[in-house]
């Protein structure tokens, strides 16, 4: 029943975005005002399926053998995804499924586009996965609804503590090696940050650079998997989610002291903006509240291979 309190601000909203959508032929968009907007997600606590219209920017990338990476709308005609969802794709080699609910089974919100243009970040290191990010541009605008509406993008300015929870999305595999069981209904985590000093610590020192974003629970059990590559790391800052991460890889799925990894969006707000150079998406600062504990663990330190643990030097740790 709470949920039918929020009916008349989703019909407010569905004509907002209609009127929003019809103006792109004479004027350009702010994306700021519609982006990050999911008037279905009332969302508190943890989940597995993700009812329709929670996630509203999600997108299935499809090849000829269906889905294989997942992607954010980020305006009426660009998505956000991997570089390495994208090795040597030409753009019709891709189709982009928005407002989609299951891979199998009836999905009457979704609409399928074509992709005209793929643009892979001209630094992205296919054996260090840094710059793991891209942009597809769509065949033609979409019209925005309930489930078809752009997320907000993390600005340069964005900070990220560890622990803050954020919310990772996809149809991609729940365990490894174990696809997920039909009907394929996207999936939803809740998992928080772990900050880049741990992380590094974790995967071996140099691994994660300033461009990489971590989140997942170290003890294992949470994480983002197989096939939900491209997808998007979400934050709520207000009424407004905002993308902080881009899935990008990890080692397994949802092992102990292996948290996922993910392109740090905040990094790359001159780079997207310089590729679209009209209707910019909505950028949005987040700010992270208190004192980063990351900064804590080891100020001059050095990693014990295997055992993932921080030994402190000359500091006051």
């Amino acid at each position: 029943m709470q949920r039918n309190r929020t009916t008349g601000a989703i019909c407010a909203l569905t004509v907002f975005l209609e009127k929003i959508s019809k103006s792109t032929k004479t004027k350009p968009i702010l994306f700021f005002a519609v982006c990050g907007l999911a008037n279905l997600n009332t969302r508190i606590v943890g989940g597995q399926d993700a009812p329709a219209g929670f996630w509203p920017w999600q997108v299935s990338l499809q090849g000829s053998s269906g889905h294989y990476c997942g992607g954010s709308l980020i305006n009426n005609q660009w998505v956000l995804t991997a570089a390495h969802c994208l090795p040597n794709v030409s753009a019709s080699d891709v189709t982009v499924v928005l407002g989609l609910q299951s891979l199998e089974g009836s999905n009457p919100n979704s609409v399928s586009q074509t992709v005209t243009t793929v643009i892979v970040h001209p630094n992205y290191n296919s054996n260090t996965k840094d710059n793991d990010i891209a942009l597809l541009q769509l065949s033609s605008p979409v019209t925005f609804n309930n489930y078809i509406t752009p997320v907000c993008l993390a600005s340069t300015n964005s900070t990220f503590y560890s622990g803050v929870k954020t919310w990772v999305t996809g149809w991609g595999n729940i365990r490894s090696g174990v696809p997920l069981p039909a009907p394929e209904t996207l999936q939803e985590v809740q998992v928080p940050i772990v900050g880049n000093i741990q992380c590094d610590c974790n995967y071996g020192a140099g691994s994660i650079t300033d461009n990489m974003l971590c989140a997942g629970l170290l003890e294992g059990g949470k994480d983002s998997c197989q096939g939900d590559s491209g997808g998007p790391l979400v934050i709520k800052q207000n009424n407004r989610w905002i993308q902080a991460g881009v899935v990008s890889f990890g080692e397994g799925c949802a092992l102990t002291n292996y948290p996922g990894v993910y392109t740090r969006v905040s990094q790359y707000q001159t780079w997207i903006n310089t590729q679209i150079t009209s209707n910019q998406p909505g950028f949005i600062t987040f700010t992270s509240n208190g004192t980063d504990s990351d900064l804590n663990v080891c100020r001059l330190w050095i990693c014990t291979p295997k055992l993932q643990t921080c030994w402190c030097q000359f500091s006051d740790e």
